[in-house]
């Protein structure tokens, strides 16, 4: 069992949802990013995602696509990305890379597998790489004991959920609304019905992610999921604060509050 799985039973033996937090690798820089991720660690969060910069994303709302471009400007690079895994990696917390399929493709597929669990990382989250077309990828992940998790949505039929999760082996990511990510007043009601129904066809944690910016609302997914993941929220953190050692006390704080909320709503299960 790599560190992902023993996160997953330890929470869920403590009957509590994990809290999981997404900063894209190089912004401000390298280092700044590593610091802000160390952070979140020592806030709360249980899992990273270390978010690999992409020029072509689909996914990625405004937010994290600032951020993004800007790292992508300074020239990180996949290793760099690795590295950044590494380093949460050696906080204790599992580490997971959030990364489009292109860039692992063009890296080489077993030698990123390889090389991330190297450094002691999880996993990997690929948001737009379906069951059908990740034969390498699964092989890869396999040789490697690396944790694979793939997106279901609001529209997912029962059958391309059951696909999915089948094929994930960290836990099942549950988008919790149809669109690009980004913080949200409302986390909308679409969720909860989506984690049930993915609960349905799988003995595997859901996680929750797409819009969560707030301690309530992290409350309110962990009354029902197994994970509340947030992204969008810490990078705005990091926007707004353009000294460095500002912004990452403010993903502390942000982190802090979350895995309270988090905690609240795990006992209201």
């Amino acid at each position: 069992m790599n560190r992902l799985q023993d996160v997953l039973k330890n929470a869920r033996a403590e009957n509590r949802a994990v809290l999981i937090g997404y900063l894209p690798a190089g912004y401000p820089s390298v280092e700044g990013s590593i610091d802000a991720m160390r952070a979140m660690v020592e806030g709360g969060c249980d899992i990273i995602e270390v978010g690999l910069p992409y020029s072509d994303p689909a996914m990625d709302g405004p937010v994290i696509q600032a951020a993004a471009d800007q790292a992508l400007a300074h020239g990180v690079s996949t290793p760099d990305v690795i590295r950044a895994a590494g380093a949460v990696a050696d906080t204790g917390a599992a580490a997971l890379i959030m990364s489009y399929w292109n860039p692992i493709e063009h890296y080489g597929v077993d030698r990123f597998a390889a090389e991330l669990a190297a450094v002691g990382g999880s996993g990997v989250i690929t948001p737009d790489l379906i069951p059908e077309e990740a034969g390498p990828w699964i092989a890869a992940t396999d040789a490697h004991d690396l944790g694979r998790v793939f997106l279901v949505a609001p529209s997912s039929s029962a059958e391309r959920i059951a696909l999915t999760a089948e094929a994930c082996t960290g836990f099942v990511y549950a988008g919790a609304v149809m669109g690009v990510t980004g913080a949200r007043e409302q986390v909308g009601h679409a969720a909860q019905e989506l984690v049930a129904r993915t609960k349905e066809a799988t003995g595997q944690a859901v996680c929750v992610g797409l819009g969560v910016s707030t301690g309530e609302q992290a409350a309110e997914i962990a009354g029902y999921a197994d994970g509340v993941i947030v992204g969008s929220a810490f990078v705005r953190r990091l926007l707004d604060n353009r000294d460095p050692r500002k912004g990452v006390e403010a993903v502390r704080e942000l982190a802090a509050e979350l895995a309270d909320g988090v905690r609240r709503g795990s006992k209201a299960r």
